[in-house]
């Protein structure tokens, strides 16, 4: 029998929207790397961007700033605080993957959608207004107090929609910021959006989609 969650919880940055943070890497560095140097100070950056939000919460703006400082640290590259800034402002303006209006326009009338996000409450509502389809609820790592993948933005989403891990469908295109901790929340109900972010994971029990358009499939619609 096909499961019908109360709510359809997702992360957003990343998994709904294209999160080009390599991208403005490129923008700002591709003229003094090599692309070998280039894919490596992404991957850098990437990286060092997960370590800054496992400690206490502080602005994403900080995230952005310590995590690019360390990773140019790490390449030998100058640092500019100029630059991280305009990364960081650049979040808002960045829309869906091509797959998902569509998708989550299909699911929205029948079950409501709800963004569980590392964002910023005022940068999230130009990311939100760009899905295509109606968000039920939008709970962000600031108003939660913490950043995935800590367990406390789970609680507060869990708390504030009333309901328990096992009235919810998760979605997200990474392990690491998501399912692994919606897995140890006991969200049984997981959806990975594989977008090549990260290699398969079977031990955290998940349906496997290869973009949004598949989700109402998974949900009987």
């Amino acid at each position: 029998m096909t499961f019908r969650p109360k709510f359809i919880t997702f992360d957003c940055h990343g998994t709904m929207i294209l999160f080009d943070m390599a991208g403005a890497a490129r923008d700002h560095y591709g003229a003094i790397l090599s692309p070998a140097q280039m894919d490596k100070f992404i991957a850098d950056f990437s990286a060092y961007r997960l370590d800054e939000v496992l400690g206490a919460w502080k602005p994403y703006a900080e995230i952005v700033y310590n995590a690019l400082e360390r990773t140019c640290k790490r390449n030998g590259v100058a640092f500019d605080p100029a630059v991280a800034e305009d990364i960081y402002n650049r979040v808002p303006t960045w829309g869906p993957h091509a797959d998902v209006p569509a998708g989550l326009a299909k699911i929205a009338p029948e079950i409501p959608l709800v963004a569980l996000t590392n964002s910023m409450n005022a940068q999230i509502p130009h990311n939100i207004a760009k899905l295509g389809a109606p968000i039920a609820h939008v709970f962000t790592a600031e108003s939660a107090g913490a950043y995935k993948p800590q367990m406390k933005p789970f609680e507060y989403m869990l708390d504030q929609l009333g309901c328990g891990p096992e009235d919810i469908l998760h979605v997200s295109s990474s392990f690491r910021y998501d399912l692994m901790t919606a897995h140890d929340m006991g969200i049984k109900n997981k959806v990975w959006v594989n977008r090549g972010h990260e290699p398969a994971n079977p031990y955290y029990g998940y349906t496997e989609i290869k973009d949004v358009s598949e989700l109402p499939a998974v949900v009987g619609l």
